[in-house]
């Protein structure tokens, strides 16, 4: 790559999303011996179908997800179905109904398997031959926004600047040793945007570089491919994305654009539960029945 440009290769928006799907969810264990966690519902919608939507929103029209061979669950949500639809319409749901129907059709979906848990930067790299010489988005579907507004603009920043740019957000200092970190140039305001110079995995608190963290959103350029070929295993065995981001911040500082919309972390049964309360009581729907339930239950 020169000044943010692939040789050989005309710059274009991001029109592929990688979802990576194939962990197990041993954290919702019995529930996901039979269901993956993508599918579990975020009050009437699996969190999967709310990540799609997300992508397609900002002009995605192909969608790889990574997923396990032992979660054919998966596979099926996104087979398209047309007596689903019609059922879904015939109840007057009409914009859910065009919603599924666009996944599979509109939208063209590729599968791809991740054959062992190496790592993110191991399941990215598993969609490198679908997603070709082009940038492509990356949603971690743990992670539910609250609009697509940030994943607008890490594809209009990559656009406009051809490298890679990803999602930020602060948090406190004795938190950052659970997340990817960054090292933002000199001189940035509070709120960026940034230019990324390094990235490190999970530090201690007291070697951060920041309290800035890399959230699940990215748009990336292709040549991480490359970089994520090369990666050395964690003592874990499992190959981290921001090595890859780390070897290209390297190069060329990526972006990062911090959050300003509401995120949600459904990795663990009680991110889940407070992501569902928290999305039903800002749905018209459900907000007025369910704030009468809970004053009803909880002592304000």
């Amino acid at each position: 790559m020169l000044n943010g440009i692939w040789l050989g290769c005309q710059r274009v928006k991001a029109r592929t999303a990688v979802i990576p799907a194939a962990g197990l969810g041993t954290r919702f264990l019995p529930v996901t011996k039979a269901v993956p966690k993508e599918l579990l519902p975020i009050i009437d919608m699996p969190a999967l179908q709310l990540v799609m939507d997300e992508a397609v929103e900002v002009g995605v029209d192909h969608i790889v997800l990574v997923s396990n061979v032992n979660k054919p669950g998966i596979e099926a949500y996104v087979r398209p179905a047309a007596d689903v639809v019609q059922r879904v319409r015939a109840s007057g749901r009409i914009e859910l109904a065009d919603r599924l129907a666009r996944i599979g059709t509109d939208v063209r979906v590729s599968v791809v398997y991740q054959d062992a848990p190496l790592g993110l930067g191991h399941a990215v790299g598993c969609a490198r031959d679908v997603v070709a010489d082009e940038p492509f988005v990356v949603l971690l579907p743990d992670e539910l926004m609250g609009d697509s507004h940030l994943l607008q603009s890490l594809v209009d920043a990559v656009d406009s600047t051809g490298v890679g740019a990803v999602g930020l957000m602060r948090v406190a200092r004795d938190e950052v040793s659970s997340y990817g970190v960054i090292t933002p140039a000199d001189g940035a305001p509070h709120d960026g945007p940034f230019r990324i110079v390094d990235v490190v995995e999970k530090p201690k608190m007291e070697d951060a570089p920041s309290n800035l963290i890399i959230i699940g959103r990215y748009v990336l350029t292709p040549d991480v491919f490359d970089k994520i070929a090369r990666l050395s295993p964690h003592a874990n065995g499992e190959l981290q994305l921001t090595d890859a981001l780390r070897a290209q911040s390297a190069e060329s500082p990526l972006a990062g654009l911090l959050n300003k919309s509401a995120r949600y972390d459904t990795g663990t049964p009680m991110g889940w539960l407070t992501a569902v309360i928290d999305i039903a009581l800002n749905r018209p729907d459900t907000s007025n029945a369910l704030q009468a339930w809970l004053r009803g239950r909880v002592e304000f």
